[in-house]
C-alpha cells in the first residue's frame, strides 16, 4: 500500500463535476453525492498518477473503464474512510459491475480529513470471484468497529490482504505492465 496526498485542486475539480453531473448510472445503489465525490476524487487522483486526462463528465457512461494503461482497461474503486487503512479492511464492490468490460481493478481508500488516498492494491478482474466473498442484497454487514449496514445491492467484499499490493506508484505501474504483457501473450 502507498498513500498519495490529494491536492485541493483535485478536490475542487471533483466537487464541481459531482455538482454538475450524476455519475450514478446503474439505476440502483448509485451512490449519493458524497459517495460519488469519493469515487471521482479517487479516479482523478489515479488518472493524474498515470498521467492521463482526468474525467470531464462529458464522456457519458464509461462502462467501468476509468483509465487504459498498456492496453489494460482499469476500473478505479474508491471507498471513503474515517481512519487510516488496515490490512483487514474490505473493499465493497457492487456485483453487477463485475460484468463491465474491464481487465483489472485498482482499489483505493480516501481519508477525507487527511486528504489522503491510499492505493490499497489491485486485482485482475478474473480473480474477483475467487478472492472476494459474495453477499445478497439486504444482507446485514458488520464493520470492524461494530457498526453495520445493509447491502443496497448484491455485493462482493474483498479484503485488502487479498489484493496484489504495490509499494510505490512505480511498482504499481510495473505490475500492471507485466499483467498487460501476460494477457497479450495468452490471447
Amino acid at each position: 500500500m502507498f498513500k498519495i496526498k490529494v491536492s485541493n485542486k483535485i478536490i475542487d475539480y471533483a466537487t464541481g463535476l459531482v455538482n454538475e453531473h450524476n455519475f450514478g448510472n446503474r439505476g440502483f445503489a448509485d451512490g449519493n453525492k458524497d459517495e460519488q465525490l469519493t469515487g471521482i476524487i479517487g479516479q482523478c487522483t489515479v488518472q493524474t498518477l498515470f498521467h492521463v486526462d482526468v474525467i470531464t463528465g462529458e464522456e457519458g457512461f464509461d462502462h467501468g473503464e476509468d483509465l487504459n494503461y498498456n492496453g489494460l482497461s482499469i476500473d478505479v474503486k474508491t471507498m471513503g474512510r474515517t481512519t487510516d487503512v488496515k490490512d483487514y479492511y474490505v473493499n465493497n464492490f457492487i456485483a453487477l459491475q463485475k460484468d463491465y468490460p474491464t481487465d483489472a481493478f485498482i482499489f483505493c481508500s480516501y481519508f477525507e480529513d487527511k486528504k489522503e488516498l491510499t492505493i490499497c492494491g489491485w486485482l485482475p478482474k478474473n480473480e474477483l470471484k475467487a478472492k472476494a466473498k459474495f453477499f445478497k442484497k439486504g444482507t446485514k454487514r458488520f464493520r470492524s468497529d461494530k457498526t453495520w449496514f445493509r447491502t443496497k445491492a448484491d455485493l462482493y467484499e474483498l479484503p485488502n490482504k487479498k489484493l496484489r499490493i504495490a509499494k510505490t506508484p512505480k511498482n504499481l505501474k510495473e505490475q500492471l505492465k507485466e499483467y498487460a504483457l501476460l494477457i497479450k501473450r495468452n490471447v
